[in-house]
């Protein structure tokens, strides 16, 4: 009888035990599962050297020859971006008139234009503010000011998704002819200051693909707002209850209550002389 309890202690322990390596190799197995990369079509370091960011885009050295590129920015540790990256937001190219750069495009698909900012230089809003048009178009961003939006040292992105079919871009719900095999991007001269951008990449792929940045510490929901919600969700009002059925009548709303008593007052009334005049006997 201990023989084959001990033979029964062993084979389970060895089940449980080669069941927990399996779950443990097959958890292994999906962590050490290579991530998708990216497929970056193209990426610039505007104003600035080469670099390679922490999701392993490479950015080339700024082609550009027009305009102005600045270091100034690296004066600044900008936020929003790890260390690693701050270079990207740190340089930057600007021009005194309408600048871009040309986007080379071989084949129909999705596409993501991410578009770098951040404000080095002014403290105040309203002081630099510039629209972005696509394929010389379609205004994909308009009257961008990067103080307005994050405040001054701070990371910005403008994610816009495109697609290309047939010799068409449409963003938007607009469409324009793609010339040749390359796309441009714009950043046009405003009243307030001059155009600028801190770096560019456009990937294949969809929104989801792409790298978010972390949002801005104490502006995502003012505490205002979350107190009122709070508020909103406590007090609630009482909401009538409607009867599950038709309206029932009261069997008893047409009888007179009186009439009802009637007979029993007659008997107490007859039953009183009686008592008495037993009492007397």
């Amino acid at each position: 009888m201990l023989y084959f309890a001990g033979l029964l202690f062993y084979i389970l322990k060895s089940y449980f035990k080669s069941k927990y390596i399996f779950r443990l190799l097959l958890a292994s197995s999906l962590l050490l599962q290579p991530i998708p990369a990216l497929e970056v079509i193209w990426a610039v370091n505007c104003g600035g050297d080469e670099h390679t960011d922490v999701h392993g885009i490479h950015y080339q050295s700024d082609p550009l020859e027009i305009g102005h590129k600045s270091d100034f920015g690296k004066s600044l540790m900008i936020q929003r971006v790890v260390p690693q990256d701050r270079i990207l937001y740190q340089t930057e190219r600007y021009h005194v008139n309408t600048f871009g750069y040309d986007i080379p495009v071989y084949r129909d698909g999705d596409y993501v234009i991410v578009l770098k900012f951040s404000e080095v230089w002014f403290a105040a809003p309203n002081q630099k503010v510039f629209d972005v048009v696509l394929n010389g178009e379609h205004t994909v961003v308009s009257e961008l000011d990067i103080f307005a939006r994050v405040g001054r040292g701070a990371a910005h992105d403008e994610i816009i998704p495109f697609s290309i079919r047939a010799g068409k871009l449409r963003v938007n719900g607009e469409t324009s002819q793609v010339d040749g095999n390359k796309i441009s991007i714009e950043f046009i001269k405003g009243d307030l200051d001059n155009p600028k951008v801190n770096a560019i990449y456009v990937i294949k792929g969809t929104v989801d693909d792409v790298p978010k940045l972390p949002p801005m510490p104490g502006v995502d929901v003012p505490e205002e707002e979350e107190e009122e919600d709070e508020e909103s969700q406590t007090i609630k009002p009482q909401k009538s209850r409607k009867p599950s059925g038709p309206k029932i009548k009261d069997p008893y709303a047409a009888d007179d209550t009186s009439a009802m008593l009637l007979p029993v007052f007659v008997a107490i009334g007859a039953f009183i002389p009686l008592l008495y005049c037993l009492c007397k006997l």
